[in-house]
């Protein structure tokens, strides 16, 4: 009897739980579900009372308008250019570093990883006055070229691969030198393909916080020819401030490439969540 009632409550507190973990998710869902049906709505149907959750004529009129809107386009495809070509030399850069930093021998290699981590600690706003100065100096600014220089040096994603390749053999150094193989190939060959894991969770991470970033291609982009999504979505705003549809129509679009980069990617999010707890 004891045993049938404890496996009860077992059964009890497991279906309040999904529920609970049910509910949760509905409301985190809601915004999102308004954000679309807010896009799909014509403008007569925004301000309806009672309130739509479902629109009767549903359009696309909201999505179509955005392409006619000057600068949107172009603004598309400079945030793709810049959020994968930035992710690109930012995790190859952190990479080498990394590599170099575990398995190349040299002296006050600590001290300048403890630099790197050092840096971390330094919030990212308080750099933009003298980043500018220095963009301004080099003629960079108002170029999206100029982002790849920023991305060079990056303390987390440093860290967060060092931490992987503490945890692969020297053995294969070792092994890769007899066979006659440089440094450049034991690198391209054998450390990147073993921490792919790393890398990938890392792309995701970057590639979001390249393509949300809203503050730095603001400090350095002056033409509205070169603006990213998030500043044109910005400006939205301002000019069609009574155009909710336009406005969420905008901010699905700026959405939907973060959602499919990391339905695609997800299954290597365990391995890099973990990886941090590696012991060299």
């Amino acid at each position: 009897m004891m045993a049938d009632s404890i496996k009860t409550k077992r059964i009890v507190s497991k279906i309040l739980l999904y529920i609970f973990a049910l509910l949760i998710a509905v409301v985190v869902c809601i915004p999102f579900f308004w954000m679309i049906i807010t896009s799909l709505k014509s403008r007569g149907a925004l301000m309806s009372i009672p309130v739509e959750w479902f629109p009767k004529s549903p359009t696309l009129d909201a999505y179509k308008k955005l392409f006619t809107i000057p600068n949107f386009t172009s603004s598309v495809f400079n945030s793709f250019y810049l959020s994968i070509t930035c992710t690109a030399v930012r995790l190859l850069c952190a990479a080498m570093a990394a590599f170099a930093l575990t398995k190349i021998k040299f002296k006050g290699r600590e001290t300048i990883f403890k630099v790197y981590i050092t840096a971390l600690m330094i919030p990212m706003q308080i750099t933009f006055i003298p980043l500018f100065i220095v963009m301004t100096k080099m003629n960079l600014t108002n170029s999206l070229n100029a982002f790849m220089f920023i991305q060079l040096f990056n303390g987390f994603s440093i860290f967060m691969l060092r931490q992987r390749m503490m945890s692969i053999n020297d053995a294969y150094i070792e092994a890769a030198v007899i066979d006659g193989a440089s440094m450049g190939r034991i690198f391209f060959k054998i450390f990147l393909p073993l921490s792919s894991g790393t890398l990938a969770v890392l792309s995701i991470i970057v590639f979001m916080d390249l393509w949300n970033d809203y503050l730095l291609p603001l400090v350095l982009l002056t033409e509205r020819s070169k603006y990213t999504l998030p500043l044109v979505l910005s400006t939205l705003s301002g000019e069609y401030k009574n155009q909710y549809n336009l406005m969420m129509a905008g901010s699905l679009l700026s959405i939907i490439p973060i959602l499919i980069v990391y339905i695609a990617m997800q299954k290597y999010f365990k391995e890099g969540l973990t990886v941090g707890g590696v012991k060299g």
